[in-house]
C-alpha cells in the first residue's frame, strides 16, 4: 500500500513506515479557529488577536467558486479591514484571469496559481505585506490547501464553511478527502463545531 493511500485510510490510529503516527500528522489538518463565513471575521477581532494582515482564499471564501466578481458585502469587507489598517491579500491555486478579474476592482493585492498547500506564496506574500507571521492569518474554505498550506507556513488558520456545496473538478476530489479528515478529528474529539 503506498503511503497516500495508507495517509487517508482514516479510521484508527495508523503508523506510516512504522514511523509517523497519522494522528500527529493530520493534527497538520486542523484550523485554529472555524467560522460560518469570511464576513464573520471583523477587523475587531482581528486587532484583539494582535493581526495586521489577512491571506485570503478566493473560491468559495469570498465568494462562490463560479461568481465572477465581489458582492456588495464582501466589497464592504475589504474597504472596512483597509479603513482599520488591515492588510488583505488574495492567493489562489486559479489562473491569472479568474483572480486579477475578481481582485482589481478591489484593489487587493493577489497570487494566482500559488499551488497551494505548497508554502513559497504563504511565505511570499507575508514579506509583501511587511509582516510577521503571528500578524497574519490565513482564510479558507479548504483544508487541504488553505489550512494545511497555512499551517505549515506557521499563520494562524481560519477555516470557514464553502460558500456553496458545488466545486470544480479537482476541489471535488479534496472534498472526499476532506470530509474523511474531519469524520477523524470529529471521531477524536477535536473539532466541535457543526456543519451547516
Amino acid at each position: 500500500m503506498n503511503k497516500i493511500r495508507k495517509l487517508f485510510m482514516i479510521g484508527k490510529d495508523m503508523y506510516i513506515d512504522g514511523i509517523v503516527e497519522v494522528d500527529v500528522l493530520l493534527k497538520n489538518f486542523l484550523p485554529n479557529e472555524h467560522v460560518q463565513r469570511v464576513l464573520d471575521i471583523t477587523p475587531a477581532k482581528l486587532r484583539e488577536m494582535g493581526i495586521k494582515g489577512v491571506i485570503t482564499d478566493l473560491d468559495n471564501t469570498l465568494v462562490a467558486w463560479n461568481v465572477k466578481d465581489a458582492t456588495p458585502e464582501v466589497v464592504e469587507w475589504f474597504k472596512e479591514m483597509k479603513a482599520n489598517d488591515i492588510k488583505v491579500t488574495i492567493i489562489s491555486n486559479n489562473d491569472e484571469e479568474r483572480v486579477s478579474v475578481f481582485s482589481e476592482p478591489l484593489e487587493a493585492p493577489f497570487v494566482y496559481s500559488a499551488r497551494k498547500p505548497l508554502i513559497r506564496a504563504f511565505k511570499r506574500t507575508a514579506k509583501q505585506m511587511g509582516l510577521n507571521k503571528e500578524e497574519i492569518v490565513v482564510i479558507g474554505d479548504q483544508l487541504l490547501t488553505d489550512v494545511l498550506g497555512g499551517n505549515f507556513a506557521g499563520f494562524h488558520t481560519i477555516l470557514v464553511v464553502p460558500i456553496v456545496e458545488t466545486d470544480g473538478k479537482i476541489t471535488r476530489l479534496n472534498r472526499m478527502i476532506e470530509r474523511r479528515i474531519l469524520n477523524w478529528m470529529r471521531r477524536k474529539g477535536m473539532i466541535t463545531w457543526e456543519e451547516k
